[in-house]
């Protein structure tokens, strides 16, 4: 006799707390077994111990989620009723991850291994994200147009219908917010897969999402590795839209597969190489804190992070010792220890990533100033490193590594420092160091970008639309931007004979 794997397993979390995490694919309101039985292994980042299996999706399941999406958009209540009580279950769901808070911490930590204070910023960002999204519910409005007393104009926007969601590792549970709080506040229906490496806390908020009251085949969560489940999401015919974050190179195939299959409507948060420009009036002692935060923060692993500063040739020298000094007190361990701001990488394959960059930044002839190698023998732990002496056509200036690396560049002009800054295919943020609000507004102007954080950096705020430029993307996500992403317009005209006295 066969025993299949269960669908959920009871996992001890380091700061003391014991829960149950699904394992299945959530399809439909329930946790079922992939089509083809393979399971995906979940691994430690902090030690490299398996902490359990999940269900792989097939593209067979992403059939299923697809009719039982498509199913709820058009059979029941969910996109026809008042935007109101859309509004009010989304608020019930933001009240669960509230209620789970640490245990939603905890999770994102084993499972990504983000610093546990970073991870406890994750759920207050997504937890008010998706409040703010359930107030926009019964605010998607529309128009009357006047063209005379010979007809009715009207403008509505209207869902699109099932959309397909794929989220990346570096921040599982906020990621999903960002995707599904503005799809289900305009009355669509969701196929989300997670990223293969770190699918628990999307799992466990799926429990939630039931918990709360969702009807069955509103939210459809898969896990599953781009190809398969990743690219059937992308093809497939009665997916109207896609919204993905993750690489350029992966968006890239994502919009390919989009046009080729139903012309579905595409946004894409993909990759960046941004710049953070210190001015010899910035105040350093804050400036280096955002510099820390630029690229330190989440191991690096941060689609906008500050990963190229650029430091004013007069105060170049004093910022630069400051920078080392501070990011040698950087402590890298395990996301609970105490006054960890580092953790280890997310997957071994990051890692190797990350250290052939280096490899190559010191083959090139740039100098290491501090760090630039692996740090401990177990777990995926890299040493915060600063590049200095290098030349805008190193490959570590020009691509974007994706961890706690970071070059330094030295400047003497506005004009110097502007070319610098937008000599990239990227465009998704950059960061302005200066007490002259003159030279703060006209340097913002100037730079290619779609975020420019002033005297401060990765700073959020779900009101604030994200997204990039050029290669880093298309539309954005946050504030009121994001829900136009997920409607669509129409327009009804009505004629009539004015009754005239």
């Amino acid at each position: 006799m066969t025993f299949a794997p269960p669908l959920e397993f009871e996992i001890d979390l380091p700061n003391g707390l014991k829960y149950t995490q699904p394992l299945g694919l959530f399809i439909n309101n329930e946790f079922v077994e992939g089509v083809e039985g393979k399971l995906l292994p979940v691994i430690n980042p902090c030690d490299e111990t398996k902490i359990t299996q999940v269900w792989e999706a097939s593209a067979a399941d992403v059939d299923r989620a697809v009719d039982a999406a498509e199913d709820a958009f058009n059979n029941s209540v969910w996109a026809t009723q008042d935007p109101l009580e859309r509004g009010k279950l989304m608020n019930k769901l933001a009240d669960l991850i509230d209620r789970d808070f640490n245990i939603l911490a905890g999770i994102e930590s084993i499972d990504n291994g983000k610093a546990y204070t970073s991870a406890q910023g994750d759920v207050t960002l997504a937890v008010n994200y998706i409040r703010s999204c359930a107030g926009w519910a019964d605010k998607i409005l529309g128009n009357v147009v006047d063209s005379g007393n010979t007809h009715l104009n009207l403008v509505k926007r209207e869902p699109l219908g099932v959309v397909g969601q794929i989220i990346p590792w570096n921040f599982p549970l906020l990621m999903l917010a960002w995707k599904l709080g503005p799809a289900l506040a305009t009355g669509n229906t969701v196929v989300l897969k997670t990223a293969e490496s770190t699918p628990l806390s999307g799992l466990y908020v799926a429990k939630l999402i039931k918990e709360a009251g969702f009807p069955p085949g509103v939210v459809n969560i898969l896990s599953g590795f781009g190809n398969p489940a990743g690219a059937a999401i992308a093809a497939h015919p009665r997916i109207k839209k896609i919204a993905f974050t993750g690489s350029t190179a992966t968006g890239r195939k994502i919009m390919e597969a989009a046009a080729k299959s139903n012309l579905k409507k595409v946004t894409l948060e993909l990759g960046g190489k941004s710049p953070n420009i210190v001015f010899e009036d910035a105040d350093i002692q804050k400036t280096i804190h955002n510099i820390i935060l630029g690229i330190f923060f989440n191991s690096g692993e941060v689609c906008c992070a500050g990963s190229r500063v650029y430091i004013q040739d007069t105060v170049y020298e004093e910022v630069l010792e400051a920078f080392k000094k501070e990011t040698d007190n950087v402590k890298v361990g395990e996301p609970f220890e105490e006054g960890v701001f580092q953790g280890p990488q997310t997957s071994e394959l990051q890692l190797n990533r990350i250290l052939s960059y280096i490899k190559h930044g010191k083959d090139e002839g740039a100098r290491v100033i501090t760090g630039g190698s692996r740090y401990r023998n177990r777990g995926y732990y890299i040493k915060p490193t600063i590049f200095a002496d290098v030349t805008e056509d190193m490959k570590i200036v020009k691509e974007e590594i994706f961890g706690p690396v970071v070059t330094i560049t030295k400047f003497s002009t506005v004009d110097e420092v502007v070319g610098y800054a937008n000599n990239t295919n990227y465009g998704l943020a950059a960061g302005i160091h200066t007490n002259n609000l003159n030279k703060a507004i006209d340097v913002a102007s100037r730079i290619k970008a779609g975020v420019v954080w002033i005297n401060t950096y990765n700073d959020f705020h779900h009101m604030v639309p994200f997204g990039g430029y050029g290669e880093s993307g298309i539309g954005r996500e946050l504030g009121a931007e994001a829900l136009d992403n997920y409607t669509q317009t129409k327009a009804i005209r009505i004629a009539y004979t004015p009754e005239h006295k």
